[in-house]
């Protein structure tokens, strides 16, 4: 079902404005009583009485965090996990909770690691390549 929104325009509200009061009170739907005098609008509500609902805080939780494991366990994605002492561990995350993760690795035994280690987490097609001191200081041999 489309619905059109249907806003008033600077120039009715002026037209209305500067229209004789008679018919400001029917555009404003007020009808005029058999004997001529315009109905009463009910008197407002004093500032007291109305509840004015205040804005509700966004949520604590979005559930971003639970649906970026839950993709990536179901992919079973490599993922790097860098700690607070910039240790890093590879390896798939088995299974999470509020606390910990359980990452699952090839060549080393399976860790649960608590969250609160964990300076950051990447995917390990992510990882930058590192070059060695090495390598930047030989320079490239010349091809002829």
């Amino acid at each position: 079902m489309n619905r059109k929104l249907i806003r008033t325009t600077l120039a009715d509200v002026k037209a209305r404005r500067d229209a004789p009061p008679q018919q400001r009170d029917r555009a404003n739907g007020n009808m005029p009583r058999p004997g001529g005098m315009p109905q009463q609008r009910p008197p407002q509500p004093s500032s007291s009485s109305i509840q004015v609902r205040k804005r509700q805080p966004p949520p604590a939780e979005t559930h971003a965090e639970i649906y970026y494991y839950k993709k990536q366990i179901d992919a079973h994605t490599p993922m790097v996990l860098v700690l607070q002492d910039g240790e890093e561990i590879e390896g798939t995350i088995e299974w999470y909770d509020r606390g910990a993760l359980k990452i699952n690795r090839r060549a080393a035994p399976n860790l649960l690691v608590l969250k609160r280690n964990i300076k950051y987490i990447f995917k390990a097609e992510d990882r930058m390549p590192q070059h060695s001191h090495a390598e930047e200081a030989a320079p490239e041999s010349a091809e002829s």
